[in-house]
């Protein structure tokens, strides 16, 4: 049961996390179909949403990105600059016929370059410390695919493939690219360079034995590098450029999301001598679908239509409510009253999750920090959406204090705000006077 302000709101609490497998094994080692699936997954996240929407990031606002990287300026941030540079750069293509080519070198570096890397750091007779095999079970020992026009599987990935690609760049596809016959006589054009092993290469072969990674010398002189090389690029970029990222969606045949994920996970099970599924069994492992049977359906509507008749009555206390757990296959029912939502106290002012604060008027961000500060909360981070609009850390956001937060959220943020709507909401990160963090609600501030 959530109601407002009477209980808990739905996300105060969260089932346990899945178990999930080790990088290593995904990355390296699949073992079933699950692990193949997992890293198709990963690949198509990385790929075409999370890299291009980095992009974006740092199309919309190139000083604030720059400056978060080089104040991180760790592994994980050298990573992202360079695959944001990839895109803008070296794998920017102009053309569809550049998706294709960058797709086929995709599986070129996926099935082939990678799987002879990795058995050449460790030879089929390779053994561990301790002198034991080291491609013993569950470990499979690999074998690099080659690819062919004439397989439909290779081909229909190559497809997919190329026609996202397009899309995260916005480039018009052609009829030809779903036509088997066109599209293997612009694939076979493609030339690759030859593959050279690294003697130093390093493999994750042990979870465990992995330690967090801290910024470097290293890390940080790159990133310096890496940054004035995107620099130099993004003024080479046609104006107004940005990327379309793509959030996976299983439910539509016809944007080829499963295609491309059914088939990196295929070609992969294929390396590792692990059976192939089919797109629906794809579909169901890769888009976490759990299958329900019509009695679970039924149980649940008629606990519903008991709780809501005492809320249509109105006036019952959170004591008159009951969630219920239940699993038929036990079978096991278990009840019992929802949790009233968490009371936050501050000086002579208490508030729940379920609260908002509002400000009537088009305020300056100086105004809300004092507004607040009159309340006894020393704001340090004021964000709207996805965007950050003020932060102490930053000493160019100095200069938005007598900006008006409602332009700061269209400018910064990009909020698009319709004519019927009279209020911008942002959220609000604030310390008491004890130096300790504190959550306040949503702040609305009405500027009509």
């Amino acid at each position: 049961m959530v109601i407002p302000h009477l209980t808990e709101n739905y996300g105060a609490s969260r089932d346990p996390p899945e178990k999930q497998a080790p990088m290593c094994t995904v990355h390296s080692f699949p073992h079933n179909i699950d692990h193949c699936l997992t890293w198709a997954r990963s690949e198509f996240d990385g790929l075409l949403e999370k890299t291009p929407s980095e992009v974006n990031k740092f199309l919309s606002n190139q000083t604030e990105y720059v400056s978060s990287m080089k104040n991180a300026g760790d592994a994980q941030a050298r990573d992202q600059l360079e695959r944001v540079l990839e895109c803008l750069d070296k794998e920017r293509p102009e053309t569809f016929q550049d998706c294709v080519k960058w797709a086929r070198m995709k599986f070129e570096d996926y099935f082939s370059n990678r799987v002879k890397q990795l058995t050449f750091t460790f030879p089929e007779d390779s053994a561990t410390s301790t002198g034991a095999p080291f491609w013993s079970a569950p470990k499979r020992f690999p074998r690099p695919l080659k690819f062919s026009t004439s397989d439909p599987a290779h081909l229909q990935l190559v497809m997919a493939a190329s026609i996202l690609r397009a899309e995260t760049f916005r480039i018009p596809v052609p009829e030809w690219a779903k036509n088997p016959k066109k599209l293997a006589d612009v694939v076979s054009k493609v030339s690759l360079p030859d593959f050279e092993p690294k003697k130093d290469a390093k493999i994750v072969t042990d979870e465990k034995a992995t330690s967090v990674s801290t910024a470097s010398f290293d890390d940080a002189a790159i990133i310096d590098d890496l940054v004035a090389k995107l620099e130099v690029c993004a003024k080479k970029l046609p104006p107004g450029f940005r990327m379309n990222p793509i959030q996976f969606e299983k439910d539509d045949d016809t944007n080829y999301h499963m295609d491309f994920i059914a088939g990196l996970a295929n070609m992969r099970a294929r390396n590792y001598s692990i059976p192939e599924v089919d797109k629906l069994k794809a579909k169901f492992i890769a888009g976490r679908i759990i299958p329900a049977i019509a009695t679970s359906t039924a149980l649940a509507t008629g606990l519903v239509c008991l709780e809501l008749y005492k809320v249509l009555a109105n006036g019952h206390k959170v004591e008159d409510f009951r969630n219920t757990f239940a699993n038929l296959a036990l079978p096991m029912f278990s009840m019992a009253e929802p949790v009233p939502p968490k009371v936050i106290k501050h000086q002579d002012m208490r508030w729940t999750v379920w609260d908002r604060w509002t400000i009537q008027g088009n305020i300056t961000l100086r105004e809300l920090l004092q507004w607040l500060k009159g309340k006894g909360l020393s704001a340090y981070s004021v964000s709207c959406g996805t965007s950050l609009l003020y932060n102490s850390m930053f000493p160019k956001h100095q200069e938005r204090m007598d900006k008006k937060v409602v332009d700061l959220a269209i400018e910064v943020a990009k909020v698009v705000v319709p004519p019927y709507r009279r209020h911008v909401d942002v959220v609000v990160a604030c310390e008491d006077d004890d130096g300790e963090d504190i959550d306040i609600p949503l702040i609305s501030v009405y500027f009509r």
